[in-house]
């Protein structure tokens, strides 16, 4: 279906806040104007709001009709540590902080849809607007479940949606199944005796300990997994040393695994473990390691087979089916949503933000959101919730 007018008309609304969202980005349980602002814009279209589940996310109830369904539709709020390199007028004005993973696009879609749904009220049901905090490796969602968020708002399912740099614009893609990989990080310290670095026979290496551990590591998919079971193990810090003629007391490795699979997730954290103890036992030096030491691990984002199939007509009724890719490769990248699927059947998609010229990829200081698919992504929402709780599924 073409996109409504009235769809159209907000466009220049959600232009705005998502500018000034992005003029002005808080990170990770710190987006209390950001919240402000979203609560604010809630109240004033005749929502009931609500703030404070997960320190400062916002939750807006709307109810029509006499029906008893209840759909949750859920964007993200906050911002990255990364220094922006844009020289556009609406630039962070916040120093090493901006939004590059587009969630002040995803917060004005959804707040479109709002303004949209409370005029004009074509469905009958109650639908939960869900504002997150702290996606970007703090955990928000599962933050906001355990203060109660499906107690408080019982939705009968749950939808994300984020943009997805070279998908074409306004296109979607979606399928049942894992979207997104797990997400677990591991700390390991290898302790050794230092000693001069003429003199190593008179101490344990730890550095040479860490290179051969590295090595290894990198063992665990090529030769521990099944080669049909996607995985990556990546080492991202390497802390040793401050001087040229001394062989370091210890050495600090961090790193990432990603997989589609709760059993290799833990296939893979088991030899982690083997590796490093194995490997420290030959060098004659010590490790400890810890999993996730201050951000916990994501679940795999998991779509439901129905309401993936609900997302697919929404998407569809609004991009129309050429644009719609069904067989998306799953992306390595993790996702908190994740969370919320685990407690509620539901459906992350992706939509298109259109090619990412010059490396402007995610998570990149010259990534910006492309404001020309917000009227797709409300309609969206939209679609989505009159396909849910429309006349036809009564």
């Amino acid at each position: 279906m073409p996109i409504e007018n009235n769809i159209k008309q907000l466009h220049a609304q959600m232009r705005q806040w998502r500018q000034h969202l992005h003029r002005f980005p808080e990170t990770a349980f710190e987006e209390t104007e950001t919240a402000k602002l979203i609560a604010d814009k809630l109240a004033s279209f005749g929502l009931e709001v609500h703030q404070g589940l997960g320190k400062t996310g916002v939750v807006a109830t709307l109810a029509t009709g006499n029906s008893g369904r209840k759909i949750a539709l859920r964007a993200d709020m906050d911002a990255l540590f990364i220094q922006e390199q844009n020289a556009f007028a609406y630039k962070s004005c916040h120093e090493g902080k901006m939004h590059a993973c587009g969630h002040d696009g995803h917060s004005a879609m959804l707040l479109g849809a709002a303004s949209y749904l409370a005029e004009h009220r074509n469905f009958d049901g109650t639908v939960y607007f869900i504002f997150q905090p702290a996606e970007e490796g703090r955990a928000g969602a599962r933050q906001m479940i355990d203060d109660g968020l499906f107690e408080k708002f019982p939705a009968d399912h749950v939808f994300g949606m984020h943009n997805f740099p070279d998908i074409p614009l306004g296109h979607f893609a979606l399928k049942p199944g894992a979207m997104m990989a797990s997400f677990d990080c591991f700390e390991i310290i290898i302790t050794g005796q230092a000693t001069h670095a003429a003199m190593p026979h008179l101490g344990n290496d730890a550095v040479v300990a860490s290179a051969q551990l590295i090595t290894a590591l990198q063992t665990i998919v090529s030769r521990t997994l099944n080669p049909a079971d996607p995985a990556v193990v990546s080492i991202t810090q390497i802390h040793a040393g401050n001087t040229w003629n001394a062989i370091p007391e210890s050495v600090v490795l961090r790193g990432t695994f990603r997989c589609f699979n709760s059993a290799v997730q833990k296939i893979i954290a088991d030899k982690i473990t083997r590796l490093v103890n194995a490997t420290c036992e030959g060098f004659e030096v010590s490790a400890e390691i810890k999993f996730n030491p201050e951000n916990p691990g994501y679940p795999v984002t998991f779509n439901a087979e129905a309401e993936t199939e609900l997302a697919l007509q929404a998407a569809m009724a609004v991009a129309g089916e050429d644009c719609i890719d069904q067989q998306p490769v799953p992306s390595m990248g993790s996702e908190d949503f994740s969370f919320m699927l685990q407690e509620k059947p539901g459906c992350y998609i992706w939509i298109g933000n259109g090619p990412s010229e010059n490396s402007c990829l995610l998570h990149n200081p010259n990534y910006d959101f492309n404001d020309e698919i917000l009227p797709v992504g409300a309609a969206y929402w939209v679609k989505l919730v009159e396909t849910v709780l429309g006349e036809s599924n009564l």
